[in-house]
């Protein structure tokens, strides 16, 4: 039985279509390995045309190992670990900003999984940018002062109390979701724990400051590094079509989910497999 899949690069820095799966049927140990090698090297991959129930979802997402709970947004009736993100006129989008997902906890997730539910009729593409193609363009000075920073995210940043307030049970849950969740403390720059790249660990959705300089370095030096991951050249975009599949690298690579859709209603499901406690190892040599 031939297992091999294909796998179609969409740009030079991050993106490939891969085709030749049934992401609703268990996958073999070397379909699943194949699968993994694809998303290592492009860091996001795409497929289309699969329309998995959120059961099946969870079960692929448990391939990549153990799955995150999200404190805030509701989940998949009877899924707990299927997120809906649906977003119209009356609950509008909050993710619309570049953000790496869920930094505001010690072992961000390492891979996530979006399938689309339901669609606007145009608009609601997500980007995604590589974190490692973005490292690797900065100059080498400014790479040698940041691999001796750290970051510090919060979950306040983007889920502020004023969108919790609508009703006691929501504020209880956003300050239940704060006490739980303290700010942290991440390197600036991390290595991937598999492939050894390094790569930024900055997002506008979470990092509030530089840790140990002045408060304006490290306004102005986050400003530079969210503008600088933007650039063009390290990004693919994605035009949704019912049933198409995402899964991406959330340790190297950011994303903007596009709110240019409304009065349009698009409604997303997501699956977020935890990872471990991100690390600088320190500039690689040759043996």
């Amino acid at each position: 039985m031939n297992e091999r899949i294909s796998i179609e690069a969409l740009s030079p820095a991050i993106g490939a279509l891969i085709s030749g799966l049934d992401l609703r049927r268990a996958l073999s140990d070397n379909q699943f390995e194949q699968l993994y090698h694809a998303l290592l090297r492009h860091q996001v991959i795409f497929f289309r045309g699969q329309a998995i129930t959120p059961e099946q979802q969870r079960a692929l997402a448990r391939r990549f190992g153990d799955l995150h709970i999200h404190p805030l947004y509701p989940h998949a009736p009877g899924v707990e670990e299927i997120i809906v993100l649906d977003t119209h006129e009356d609950n509008l989008p909050d993710n619309d900003n570049w953000h790496t997902d869920v930094t505001f906890i010690e072992t961000p997730p390492a891979v996530a999984l979006l399938a689309a539910r339901q669609l606007p009729d145009s608009g609601g593409d997500t980007l995604w940018s590589s974190g490692i193609a973005a490292w690797e363009a900065l100059s080498e000075g400014l790479k040698t002062l940041l691999r001796g920073l750290q970051g510090e995210h919060d979950v306040r940043k983007s889920f502020p109390e004023y969108k919790f307030s609508h009703t006691e049970q929501a504020h209880q849950r956003w300050r239940q979701a704060v006490s739980d969740h303290p700010p942290v403390r991440h390197p600036a720059v991390r290595t991937h724990p598999i492939s050894g790249r390094e790569a930024l660990f900055v997002n506008e959705g979470f990092t509030t400051r530089l840790v140990g300089g002045n408060p304006k370095e490290s306004e102005a030096l986050l400003g530079f590094l969210f503008a600088h991951i933007t650039r063009p050249e390290f990004q693919v975009r994605w035009r949704w079509q019912p049933g198409d599949v995402a899964i991406w690298d959330n340790r190297v690579t950011q994303h903007y989910a596009n709110a240019g859709y409304l009065p349009g209603r698009r409604v997303m499901h997501r699956a977020t497999v935890l990872g471990d406690k991100p690390v600088y190892r320190g500039v690689r040599t040759g043996s």
